[in-house]
This record gives C-alpha cells, sequence and structure tokens, in this order.
C-alpha cells in the first residue's frame, strides 16, 4: 500500500444544518422523530455554489474533498432510488452530489464519499452490535443482511454515476466482518482507497479529533487524519467554539509530517454556504499550508538523529533536502542540533521564504568546569518566533 499523504477538506452537510446544533442533532439534542424528519421539506439550499467550495479548497493547496453522502440520519445527499428520504425530495429537488463531482472534475480535485453505517431512518438500519445506534427506527427487528443488500445498492449507484472516486469514507465500525462489502468497491473503483470503519480494516487508518500517535512515530500504515475547525460539531452549528489557528496548524503540520494525509472539516449553512466564520479559518490555513511549498506531500522519514535542543522535532527528506518540522512551536528565536552530517549549503525558514544564519559553535551550558566545550552545536538563529506563534516552524535544509 502505497502512503498517500494530501491535504483534503472534509464537508458534512445535510438536513441537519437547518438545525444549527450538530450533525446528530436528532440524537443528542433528542428531538422528535416526524419533526426531524420532516426538516426534508424545507431543506431548499438556493445558495449552494460547489464551485465556491472547490476553490476554497483549492485556494488552501487541497487536493480532495470528502463528501457526506449519507450521515447516520439516513438522509441521502444524492438522487438514489432506494429511499424516499433524500435530496430529489426536497423543495431544493438537485443532485447535490452531482453538482459537486462535476466542480471536482471541472478544476482538477478529487472526489471521496463518506457513508454512514448506522442509518436511523432504514427499517433494517438497526445493529446491535455496533455503536451510534441510538435512534434507529426499529430496534426490535434487527436485520444486517437486508440492511447490507440496501447498502450495496447504494454504494453501487455511489461508486457509477459520479466519476472516479478517490476513497471511500465508511463511518461507525460495524463490529460485523463482511470482506464482500468493500470487494463490491474495489470492483466499482479500481484503484480505491477504502478506511477502516466498515466492514473489514480496509486500506487506511483514520485518527480524529485529538487522537494522540506516539511521538514522531512515522505511520507505518496509510493514514487519514481528520479534524473539524469546529470543535463541538461537524456539520453546521450557528454558536460553534473554534479551535484556535495554532491548535490546527500543529496538528496538521504533525501528522502529515509523519506520514498521514489530513481531512479539515467544515460544516456548510442550511443554504449550502460555507460562511465566512469557517471560510476565513481555512484561508488563514491554507495560507501557512501554501507557504510549505509541498514540503508536507511525498516525503520520506530522515532517520538522522539531529537531536534537537529543547524542542520537539520531525525530520523528513525530499528532493535531497532535510525539513525539520517543529509542530509544537520552538522555546527561543533559534534552534540548536546536537547531531548534524556537516555545515549546510543553505538553511530555509519555510514559514517566510528566506535564508537562516548558522554556524557550528558551543553554548556556554555545554562548558564543563575545566572551560571545555563537550559538544558543539549547529546553531541556527534569527527565527521571528514571536511573529509565528500561531504556526509550527519548518527548518529547510541543504547539506
Amino acid at each position: 500500500m502505497t502512503h498517500e499523504n494530501k491535504f483534503g477538506m472534509f464537508i458534512h452537510w445535510g438536513i441537519y444544518s437547518l438545525t444549527g446544533l450538530q450533525e446528530q442533532a436528532f440524537s443528542r439534542y433528542g428531538l422528535d422523530r416526524a419533526e426531524y424528519e420532516a426538516l426534508k421539506d424545507r431543506f431548499d439550499p438556493v445558495d449552494y455554489d460547489p464551485e465556491k467550495w472547490v476553490l476554497l479548497a483549492k485556494s488552501c493547496g487541497m487536493e480532495y474533498i470528502c463528501f457526506t453522502a449519507k450521515h447516520h440520519d439516513g438522509f441521502c445527499m444524492w438522487d438514489t432510488k432506494y429511499t424516499d428520504y433524500n435530496i430529489m425530495n426536497t423543495p431544493y429537488g438537485k443532485d447535490t452530489l452531482k453538482m459537486l463531482a462535476d466542480a471536482c472534475a471541472k478544476h482538477g480535485l478529487q472526489l471521496s464519499l463518506y457513508y454512514s453505517n448506522p442509518d436511523w431512518n432504514h427499517p433494517f438500519g438497526y445493529n446491535p452490535k455496533s455503536t451510534h445506534q441510538w435512534k434507529a427506527v426499529n430496534k426490535d427487528a434487527p436485520d444486517t443482511e437486508k440492511y447490507r443488500e440496501f447498502v450495496k445498492k447504494q454504494i453501487t449507484e455511489l461508486l457509477t454515476g459520479y466519476g472516479k472516486i478517490y476513497s471511500f469514507f465508511w463511518d461507525i465500525p460495524t463490529k460485523i466482518e463482511d470482506p464482500s462489502m468493500n470487494e463490491l468497491i474495489r470492483r466499482l473503483q479500481p484503484g480505491i482507497y477504502i478506511n477502516d470503519r466498515g466492514w473489514d480494516k480496509g486500506d487506511f487508518s483514520t485518527p480524529e479529533r485529538e487522537y494522540q500517535a506516539a511521538e514522531g512515530t512515522r505511520f507505518t500504515r496509510m493514514t487519514e487524519a481528520n479534524n473539524s475547525v469546529g470543535q463541538q460539531s461537524w456539520g453546521y452549528r450557528e454558536k460553534e467554539d473554534f479551535y484556535s489557528i495554532r491548535h490546527l496548524t500543529h496538528a496538521i503540520d504533525r501528522y502529515m509530517s509523519m506520514g498521514a494525509s489530513y481531512l479539515l472539516n467544515a460544516g456548510p449553512d442550511s443554504k449550502g454556504v460555507i460562511t465566512e466564520e469557517y471560510a476565513k479559518r481555512f484561508r488563514i490555513i491554507g495560507d501557512w499550508y501554501n507557504r510549505m511549498k509541498g514540503c508536507l506531500v511525498c516525503h520520506e522519514e530522515d532517520t538522522y538523529n539531529y537531536e534537537s535542543r529543547h524542542n520537539k522535532c520531525i525530520a523528513t527528506k525530499k528532493n535531497g533536502r532535510t525539513y525539520l518540522h517543529f509542530y509544537d512551536g520552538i522555546m527561543s528565536d533559534a534552534v540548536n542540533l546536537k547531531n548534524y552530517p556537516g555545515m549546510p549549503k543553505s538553511i530555509r525558514l519555510m514559514n517566510t521564504d528566506t535564508e537562516l544564519n548558522a554556524s557550528i559553535e558551543p553554548l556556554p551550558e555545554y562548558f564543563n568546569p575545566n572551560g571545555v566545550a563537550e559538544v558543539k552545536f549547529l546553531h541556527i538563529r534569527g527565527i521571528p518566533v514571536d511573529e509565528l506563534q500561531n504556526e509550527p516552524i519548518v527548518i529547510e535544509i541543504e547539506w
């Protein structure tokens, strides 16, 4: 399995956006079923323009969009023949997924699809072995075999009617082994990547939110980390608590320098708009990401033990250069490496695209009482750390 690692946009969007609460508002807020499902009769995203989503993603350096075709409530955002609970039976009446697929194709972005295993609307959607089953419509007579037949029909629609699909994101592990589910996906879309939340282990792992991998450990399996700009919701929330830019950029740098892809999520509102509160955060993060000049993708691990003094660091290499990712920031305006192959040919601060000065010299704290320097450091100085407090520091070195 190749280690794909890219930056992408996650989109959680459905009739739940009308609540302004959360993508699982039906369950977490204990909403009445009839009232919730009647939201489809008011769902009319007249301002939906998928090209704006795609162009926002591209401006941030993102290479793909992962779209929630169906979330836990069972409402389908495409023209499906297998349930009336779908976007075509709303005042809007247009296939939102087809529109997004066309916009992605037009602007050269790859498209991925999210599909929820729980389905709170389907009569056979209840799975007693799994989680997130709170609002299942029929808990008295579960039939996962009949439900799987339904899922396969919907997967066939999704993977034959919307062009090339980059990856498939199951959500909520079923705890039921059925290799035929992913076999169908691969048959319909050869070369597709499938995550680990479905009916077998799939191709890639999906750490979510604040998952902490071992410090500095490179992922040995294809991995796609994901988080939302909002702390309380993935779908649109009117009174959202937004993560700090620092928190998100540091997470993106950490995961991607460890070899993972990263999906950053937005929740469009009920009109189909990624509102300015969300979009401005994407633009700021995208500005930082674009200044990394591609060093976060298609890199290799640099196994040399540089041993950065005082600062956490992940080292990668690409095109003959080393990249030191100080994903947690740096303590001062200098970086000191105890180990190094020699004097660098050049050192560049990626954040500002400027050359940095360096020397090989002892530091005062490393002189012993006899006045002898025990070690000489590669001393890289002049980093404007106070101006870059919201960003991971990334240094490029050509040896």
